[in-house]
């Protein structure tokens, strides 16, 4: 491998636009998956079976986990930790974790210094994931990407509200921040190219103006020209809410990425809701030609 290799363990939606990225930034870039057959690469990604990944990430400068824990906790690291703790080659690691770790605050802000309080299970793996991965910071620099609700083209609500699935559940005060996808893969590639010296580092994904779900439908609607969905009130949604939607609709806070930023000289492409809906759909129009 060159000197500058990312591996990244898990191409799904943000982990594919971080492998794109990458690659405009000179890097070499291979991505793990259970599904090799089933995962279509981007030009110039070299795909490989997790199951045979412990050669390259044993060669890899860089090394990003993008998957869930599980039972037996962070997948990569239940695997390979030990073949990148070994690793002499390694310089750098990131894992994309989620502001979920925060718990309820009441509406109120945190930060990058702000101490975790998990309020579920999920939640509760996802610290102790992070804590896994922290691990590696003896010899190398591990950043820890708490990302906030990820939003893009294919994943917007733009695609609920023309498949008439949106629902717009008013809940005053219920506001929270979002990241554009192409903003994860700005973000996680500045940080992968400067590294800073062996240590942990939290970084916040999340953009700069927190929102309530109901008010973000309603611009969606506005650029579709379409009459946004009839307001229902939490309370009247609750009841048959999944066991999911009810524990993210229960949390309430904001993330400040103000510090994220200003440490890896990066502003975010679409720094609020508005600006990122409005990409989505100029980017969809061309495409459409």
């Amino acid at each position: 491998m060159v000197e500058h290799s990312l591996v990244i363990c898990g191409l799904g939606y943000a982990g594919g636009a971080v492998a794109r990225a990458a690659l405009a930034a000179g890097f070499s870039v291979w991505a793990t998956s259970r599904d090799p057959k089933g995962v279509q690469a981007p030009p110039g990604v070299v795909l490989v079976g997790f199951d045979v990944a412990g050669p390259i990430l044993a060669q890899a400068s860089h090394v990003l986990g993008t998957a869930p824990p599980g039972e037996q906790g962070d997948p990569v690291l239940h695997a390979y930790g030990p073949v990148l703790l070994a690793s002499r080659k390694l310089v750098w690691a990131g894992y994309l974790s989620t502001t979920g770790v925060y718990g309820d605050r009441g509406g109120g802000w945190v930060d990058e210094t702000s101490k975790v309080a998990p309020g579920t299970a999920r939640a509760t793996r996802r610290v102790a994931a992070e804590q896994e991965w922290a691990r590696l910071s003896g010899h190398i620099a591990v950043d820890l990407f708490r990302v906030a609700g990820i939003y893009g083209p294919g994943r917007s609500v733009f695609d609920d509200l023309r498949a008439g699935r949106a629902r717009r559940i008013v809940k005053p005060g219920h506001a929270f921040g979002r990241i554009h996808r192409d903003d994860i893969a700005g973000a996680v590639v500045q940080a992968a190219l400067h590294p800073p010296l062996p240590g942990v580092r939290v970084l916040h994904l999340s953009d700069n103006v927190p929102a309530e779900s109901s008010i973000v439908i309603e611009e969606a609607a506005r650029l579709l020209n379409m009459a946004p969905p009839p307001a229902v009130t939490y309370a009247e949604a609750e009841p048959v809410m999944s066991d999911m939607a009810r524990s993210f609709w229960a949390e309430n806070r904001k993330v400040s990425s103000a510090a994220t930023q200003s440490l890896l000289g990066y502003r975010w492409r679409y720094k609020d809701y508005r600006a990122g809906l409005a990409a989505i759909l100029a980017e969809e129009r061309v495409e459409q030609g």
